[in-house]
This record gives structure tokens, sequence and C-alpha cells, in this order.
């Protein structure tokens, strides 16, 4: 959230525009082997090591940016950051497996949700205020001691936490990782480029490399979300591409087509945020007396009612108005779906691999948001090709209802896939 505001003063200073995108797909690639590697180790050794082995990096790539002469080099420190920023909350979810019986695991998720509150709402605004009284190099060194102090912290919290009896020592497959991460970034690459002929190579490559090796990470079985574990991550990373298709095109679609400022634009997205957190809380007190498949069938169509709303709010003759009432919804939706999944791929994880589940939730989770917010940027993209030029007001209008109608079918196919949502019931957790 802090670096996506001060970005624009980064490449004012640092030069290489062409570069601008790839300090958000550097974190993403990162994020993808941060996600395998820490919820795997976590199965082989005591989830505070790979945990602060990550912190670790994060700090690195924190530093890196923060005093990163050029712009390849702070994508080589956002690269480092996303590796960190991956280790976290797959470790997380092995620690609320290994930690807490299976009826509190809901509300934890609920906490974790929130979590998320602060920052959306109050990073923008800090970080605007410290670059502008010391400069955007110390959004990235100033979060150097704030990491250091939460490291400390969950190490202390964690480090009692008994391993787990059942432990899995099978290797890490850095090759696949390697693989899809290649794969990925050929298709984000492709998904961004200028001409068809580069398009259609750069889609048709990471594909070819990164199927394979996701197909292998995956639980079997993820890609016919067969009931349990598989219907879970497969469920998870369609919910991600409905929703974050259309959210990171909001400001866009306010600015651009309605005219608003990106304080208006900002207040609408910050209101999504604030619905995903009593959503989480909704399905905490829900869980048990609703079942996932229920509240997963509920979040699937709240989401669908949220996100065709905003096609209807680009038009002049709808209140500026409705757009804070389809992201509300839609953030509704999303707090409604998100932790349920959560709750079921761990209570489907086998003894010992509750790592490589929480990796496997977290990959397809991180996989829906960059397809959804790539493919939005193709669609977006191909409408100011066909416009002729710098697409604005009315001639973005088709684009984006297509892409908010995309992210509507996708919603729908999350609620059609609730009913292979199965819990298996494991013992309680000692302690």
């Amino acid at each position: 959230m802090a670096v996506s505001t001060v970005m624009p003063l980064v490449e004012r200073d640092l030069g290489d525009l062409w570069l601008y995108g790839w300090a958000f797909s550097a974190f993403f690639l990162g994020d993808l082997i941060g996600i395998v590697v820490g919820g795997r180790s976590a199965d082989r050794i005591h989830p505070v090591v790979p945990l602060l082995v990550g912190l670790s990096v994060f700090t690195a790539g924190l530093v890196v940016g923060g005093l990163a002469p050029s712009m390849p080099v702070l994508v080589l420190g956002r690269f480092l950051q996303g590796i960190g920023a991956g280790v976290g909350p797959a470790v997380a979810y092995v620690c609320v497996a290994r930690g807490f019986p299976p009826e509190d695991r809901p509300r934890v998720f609920a906490i974790m949700s929130t979590a998320w509150v602060v920052p959306s709402l109050v990073a923008p605004l800090a970080a605007s205020a410290v670059a502008e009284s010391f400069g955007w190099r110390w959004v990235f060194l100033g979060l150097v001691p704030v990491t250091a102090v939460a490291a400390a912290l969950a190490a202390v919290s964690i480090r009692t936490l008994t391993a787990s009896s059942e432990q899995h020592h099978e290797a890490v497959p850095l090759a696949r990782v390697a693989a899809l991460v290649v794969g990925a970034a050929l298709l984000l690459a492709g998904l961004s480029a200028g001409s068809v002929p580069l398009a259609f190579a750069g889609v048709a490559a990471g594909v070819t490399l990164a199927l394979p090796a996701l197909g292998r990470l995956l639980p079997p079985g993820t890609a016919h979300a067969r009931p349990g574990l598989p219907a879970a991550v497969c469920i998870r990373g369609v919910l991600t591409f409905a929703f974050f298709s259309a959210s990171a095109y909001v400001s866009l679609a306010l600015t651009a087509v309605r005219g608003q400022s990106t304080l208006v634009a900002g207040a609408a997205l910050a209101a999504g945020s604030v619905t995903w957190t009593a959503g989480a809380w909704t399905q905490a007190r829900c869980y048990e007396s609703w079942g996932p498949a229920r509240l997963e069938r509920t979040a699937g169509t709240v989401l669908v009612v949220g996100t065709l709303l905003m096609p209807v709010a680009l038009f002049d003759a709808v209140p500026v108005a409705l757009w804070f009432v389809a992201t509300t919804v839609a953030g509704l939706g999303m707090g409604l779906g998100y932790a349920p999944l959560s709750s079921v791929a761990l209570a489907g994880a086998e003894p010992g691999r509750e790592g490589v589940a929480s990796s496997s939730l977290q990959l397809n989770d991180v996989l829906g948001i960059a397809l959804g917010t790539g493919v939005g940027g193709a669609i977006v993209g191909l409408g100011d090709r066909l416009a002729g030029g710098p697409a604005a007001g009315p001639d973005l209008r088709a684009p984006l209802v297509a892409l908010f109608g995309l992210s509507a079918l996708a919603a729908v196919v999350v609620a059609l896939l609730a009913g292979r949502l199965t819990v298996r019931r494991s013992a309680p957790v000692p302690g």
C-alpha cells in the first residue's frame, strides 16, 4: 500500500518508466517463491526458522529498495521483499493449524483479516507524509525497525509451538518453483505487451512453462475442484480473480470515466476494506451453524451483486454514490468467502503437511490476483488500442463493462463450486 503510493516519486527520481510495472510484478514473482518454500519448510523444521529467514529476506529487500541507485536495483529489492512477504502468511497458517483447534480457526482468520484494515486506511497517507518530509527512500528504510520488532514478537510467540509429530521430509521442489516463476513472468509480460504477436508469444510460452509446474505444486484434483482441500484451493484462486480483477480498476473507473478525484476513489476502496473485515467476522460467527459450503455460496452471490453494480455505476446518469455501494457489497462478499476456505484447507491437510496445504492455498490465491489484474490490464489496453489513442471517459466504458462482467462471471463460478467444500473432522489440538 505504501509503495504503490510513492512509486510515481520513485520513477521521477530513478527514471526507467518501462520498469514501473515490474516493481509490482517482481514482488508477485518473489511471493510465489516465498509461499512454496516457506510453507513446505515449516513441515520439515520448526516454523520459527523459515519465519525469521523470510523476515530477514524481507528486511534485506527494504534496504536494497531504500538505497537503490537505479530502477533495476529497486526491482531487485522488490523481488526480495516479495520472497519474504510470501513466507510470512504460509508459515502463519501452519501455526494456526498446530496451535488452535478447528472450531477456533474461523475466529483466528477473522482476526488476521482485521489486521489488514488499519494498513489499508493509514498506509497511503503515512507514506505520502514520510515521502514529503524525508524522501521516498524512507518509506522503505523506515519499515526496517518495524519489521525487526514484528520478527521479535512473532519469534517469542511461536517458539514454544509444538512441532508436528508426523513431519515430512520431502525436498522443497525448487525446479518446479523456478519453472512457475519464469512462466508467470512470461505470462505477465505477454499480457502487458503492446503488440498482438508479442502478447500471443508471451502468453503461450508462459502457460506452456507454468501450467505443468503449477499442476505438480497444487493438490491432485484442484483443476476439477475435487471435494475437500482441492476444491478449497481451486475456489480460492477463482475468488481472488473475481474480486481483484474488479477492485484493481475501481480507481481508474472513478477518475477517468466519472471524473472524480483519487481521494474519492481511495475512499471507495477503503469502504470495501472495512466490509471485508465485517464479512470475516460474520463468517466466524456463522461457520459452525452454516458450514463452509453455504457461506461460500452466499459469498459468491454477494460478490456477483457487487461486481454487477460497477458497470451500472460507470454511467453519468447514475449517482457516484453507487460506487460506494458496489465496493462495500463486493468487500462483504470477499470477507464472507475468503476465510472459510482457509479453515477447509487446514481441516483437509494431512497431519504434518499443513505447510503443503497452506502454500497450495496461497499459491492459487496470488495467482488469482495476478491473473485478475493482468487480464484486466489486457482488456483495458485492448480498449485503448481500439480507441486509437489514450482512452478516457466514454472510450473506457466498453472495456470496463467487459472487465466487470468477467469478474461477475468468476463470482458465479465461486457460488456454483461451493457445494464441493467438505470438512474432514480432526481431533482437537492439545493445549
